[in-house]
Formats: structure tokens, C-alpha cells, sequence
């Protein structure tokens, strides 16, 4: 619920589209229910050449399902998640919106600091900032190295992430694609795939009623 003093959240509805190269799999979930992520799971398995994969079928069903629900818990415009030809999961990918009414939406140099809080991790190293002008509006990128708390407190962990603000034009919303990484050596792949599907990203505005799914991930 929210607070008496806190603006509501920002409805502000539009078609997202990504055009994914061959390995992204589009991971998003309508309902969010683990029935639906199992089917989205069965279906893309399915589909799958036997002779390119190192690991069992099973192995990758299980891996799909478990990160449709976890990508989904917060319900993102878009997830989606990078898989090889041998059914290895390299790369996690979301979409959201974020904007509150009544509150102007920040310019990317303000939104810049807030790409670098983690609620689970603190930043290694110095993170790689870039202000880009992409097709779906003016952006800044950053990336960076990240350690992450391990489950019940032991330890951390290193990921690497890169996040991209965008601010489309004619829009009240602040779009955010987030990648997230445990891959290191992977690194410049990882990048270069998710610059390529950030490069293709289309945010259409729509007016109340006009009934266009919120988000579509295509894949040539």
C-alpha cells in the first residue's frame, strides 16, 4: 500500500520490443505462476537440438523454470535469459519501467548513481560509465563489477552487470534494462549481446484501451 505522503505510482502504458539474436530466450510471464513457466519451459526445450547440448534436457528444463520465476518475482516488462548451444544459461536480461505521478522524471546524468545500488551487493573496481543515444531515446550505461551477498550471509560472490537508462521520448517512464552475469571470462561476449539487443530496443507509447501486449521479445 502506498503511503499518504508518497506519489503514486506512474500508469503509463506502452509496447516494448526487443529483437534478440539466436540463444536469448524470451522468459516473460504473463501470470508468473510456475505452471506457465514450465510450459514456456516444455515448449523451448522441445525445440532444442540434442546433439549441441552438454547437459540432459532435464537439466536445462529445470534451469529455465526456476529463472522464468525468479526473473518474474517483481514482475519486469520483459525477462529473458541467454542460453549457448550446449544448454549453459550465461546471462540474465530485464525490462522495466519506473516513474511516479506528479514527479519529473530524472535526466540521465541524475539517474546514473541510482544504476549503482544493489540491494544485495556492494561495487568492486571502478564501474564504466557511457551516455549513448540509442533508437529508443537518450541512455546512459554503466557496468560494472558487483559482489553479492551469498545465501544466509556467508560469503559473497562476484557477478558483473551492466544497466541502461533510457529515456524515450514522449514518455513520462524511465526505462532500465538490467544484464546480470557470474560468467567473468565470458565478459566481452556477454557484453557485445546485450549492447546488440539494447541497440534494437523499440518503446512505442499507447493510449488508454489500445489492448498491444506491454512487452514482445523477438527473436530472429
Amino acid at each position: 500500500m502506498t503511503a499518504p505522503d508518497e506519489p503514486a505510482p506512474l500508469a503509463e502504458d506502452f509496447e516494448c520490443r526487443l529483437e534478440f539474436q539466436p540463444g536469448w530466450i524470451d522468459l516473460t510471464l504473463r501470470e508468473g505462476t510456475r505452471a506457465e513457466a514450465k510450459a514456456l519451459a516444455t515448449q523451448v526445450v522441445n525445440s532444442l537440438n540434442p546433439l549441441g547440448l552438454e547437459v540432459e534436457k532435464s537439466a536445462v528444463f529445470d534451469d529455465m523454470v526456476e529463472r522464468a520465476v525468479d526473473l518474474n518475482e517483481d514482475i519486469p516488462t520483459l525477462a529473458a535469459a541467454y542460453y549457448t548451444e550446449s544448454g549453459e544459461a550465461l546471462a540474465n536480461l530485464m525490462v522495466d519501467s519506473y516513474g511516479d505521478e506528479g514527479v519529473e522524471r530524472p535526466t540521465r546524468e541524475d539517474f546514473r548513481p541510482v544504476l549503482l545500488e544493489w540491494a544485495n551487493g556492494e561495487i568492486a573496481g571502478e564501474p564504466r560509465v557511457e551516455y549513448l543515444d540509442l533508437p529508443a531515446g537518450p541512455a546512459v550505461r554503466v557496468q560494472a563489477m558487483l559482489r553479492v551477498k551469498r545465501m544466509f550471509g556467508f560469503g559473497r560472490k562476484l557477478t558483473e552487470f551492466i544497466r541502461y537508462a533510457v529515456l524515450p521520448p514522449g514518455m513520462k517512464s524511465l526505462i532500465v534494462v538490467t544484464v546480470t552475469w557470474e560468467a567473468i571470462a565470458r565478459t566481452e561476449d556477454i557484453a557485445e549481446l546485450a549492447d546488440e539487443a539494447v541497440r534494437t530496443l523499440r518503446i512505442t507509447p499507447l493510449a488508454p484501451g489500445d489492448g498491444v501486449p506491454a512487452a514482445t521479445g523477438e527473436t530472429e
